[in-house]
């Protein structure tokens, strides 16, 4: 019997999509199958969205999608995060019934808006995640698989779902311990870290400490803990945050290993040399200045737009993320193919602060280079006969060393950085606002501005902040 054209349209897809992966993975794919591949795939998703999305088809009509290219791309408008908030199930280019599995948004800073995924988003966005673990894994633990924990946000989110399955796919075994989830909490997570033997926790950065504050309030201690690694996602994690979490958590190593979201999938994924490449056949990425629009090109630094190269549930066209990124070519013989790209911060997120504006992974930068033994730290901000002051309330271990000491490092830093007068305070009573990180924002969990009135994302994490405390 005959396969029902739907199943035979898909099956054709996954061999050539395969096909392409393992050219794009082995190197061999070269600039001329790199660009007749996204001439291909731009036509066929602006076919799909101007067919099927009832937003698209007025978001883009006039336009004739047979005639755009790669390089003509930035004449087609933006899709905004407004527009998916105001259009919500009209963006999509078919109904949640024809996806495989349904999410949304956490709705912390706006309506939540619907992230179907069919299929096709599934298997796309699944494979590069699935080749980064196997590289990272083979580099980290040779020939065998380790055990892996699952600490994800909520659970209506595609964390839980992405990592079993690529975790599945890889023959290694994994745990959903969810340590805000009331019918876990910490006590459980670490219990069950030692008895199972967790070797790789995947979580947000600030989970890293959090899991630490915890592990010593529950009279363990992390160096007799089995984790070697945390694989990180979701907000910021600077080098300098990851060298602090190696010092709390003795023989572990921080990777960042996947940034992405809701709506666009798994962008970018993780190698063992820390940095993070672009799943490059399923997005084409322009930046641009984040306050004017202006293009600036493919690498260098701006905000992310991203248009995505495959047609399932809710492809995007011209995509503004919100975010400011890096991005540089990889090397020869890089872990992974695909561009280096290297997370800032949030557009909204940048800090005018003293004499500088700076992004979150600078001011992160700034105040932890060199800071060892930090279970936590919040950056306050006031102003005092007009200039901006800072306070860094910092939870230290004893190993941090002399608090003055570290204190004064922190302040000139500072100085030379921004011209703001600041100082170190001990706080081992850190407030829980701080454990919230990717929930919100990096910026509402970790600065607290005295000099404006707290804006909609810092009143979210101080309502939920309590989930996040690591005693009960």
């Amino acid at each position: 019997m005959n396969a029902p054209a739907g199943l035979r349209r898909e099956e054709d897809f996954r061999r050539e999509y395969e096909e392409v992966l393992r050219a794009f993975h082995a190197g061999t794919m070269t600039p001329a199958d790199r660009d007749r591949w996204y001439g291909r795939r731009l036509t066929a998703v602006l076919r799909h969205v101007t067919a099927r999305s009832p937003f698209y088809r007025r978001h883009l009509a006039g336009v004739d999608v047979e005639s755009v290219t790669p390089d003509t791309l930035h004449t087609l408008p933006f899709t905004t995060k407004e527009d998916l908030r105001r259009e919500k199930y009209d963006v999509l280019s078919g109904t949640p019934a024809e996806a495989s599995v349904f999410y949304e948004t956490t709705g912390t800073t706006g309506p939540p808006t619907p992230c179907p995924r069919g299929p096709r988003d599934v298997f796309t966005s699944n494979a590069a995640v699935e080749e980064s673990w196997r590289r990272l894994f083979r580099a980290r633990f040779g020939d065998r698989m380790p055990v892996v924990g699952l600490m994800g946000p909520s659970e209506l989110y595609a964390f839980g779902d992405v990592f079993g399955a690529v975790s599945a796919a890889l023959g290694t075994c994994h745990v959903k311990i969810w340590p805000e989830s009331p019918r876990v909490g910490f006590r459980t997570a670490l219990r069950l870290i030692g008895e199972l033997g967790v070797e790789v926790v995947v979580c947000a950065p600030a989970m890293c400490l959090s899991l630490a504050k915890a592990a010593l309030h529950h009279g363990h201690d992390p160096a007799r803990l089995p984790i070697s690694a945390f694989l990180v996602l979701g907000e910021v994690c600077t080098p300098q945050f990851a060298a602090n979490v190696a010092s709390v958590w003795p023989g572990a190593t921080v990777y960042p290993a996947l940034y992405g979201s809701q709506e666009a999938l798994c962008v970018a994924t993780g190698a063992a040399t820390g940095q993070l490449h672009l799943s490059a056949l399923n997005y084409l990425v322009e930046l641009v200045d984040p306050d004017t629009g202006r293009v600036l090109g493919d690498t260098g630094t701006g905000e992310l737009v991203l248009t995505m190269l495959v047609d399932g549930i809710k492809p995007l066209i011209r995509y503004r993320t919100g975010d400011l990124v890096r991005i540089t070519p990889a090397t020869a013989g890089a872990a992974l193919p695909g561009p280096v790209v290297e997370v800032l911060g949030r557009v909204g997120d940048r800090i005018p602060l003293g004499s500088a504006t700076l992004l979150p992974a600078e001011l992160e930068a700034t105040v932890l280079d060199g800071v060892r033994g930090c279970l936590g730290y919040q950056i306050v901000i006031d102003e005092r006969d007009g200039a901006d002051e800072v306070t860094v309330r910092m939870d230290l271990l004893p190993q941090a060393g002399d608090p003055d000491a570290l204190g004064a490092g922190v302040a000139a830093r500072l100085r030379e950085r921004a011209g703001v007068r600041a100082r170190v305070v001990a706080d081992p009573g850190l407030d829980p606002v701080t454990a919230t990180g990717s929930y919100v924002s990096w910026k509402a969990a970790r600065i607290l501005d005295n000099r404006v009135e707290a804006d909609g994302a810092s009143l979210v994490a101080r309502r939920v902040a309590h989930r996040y405390a690591v005693t009960t």
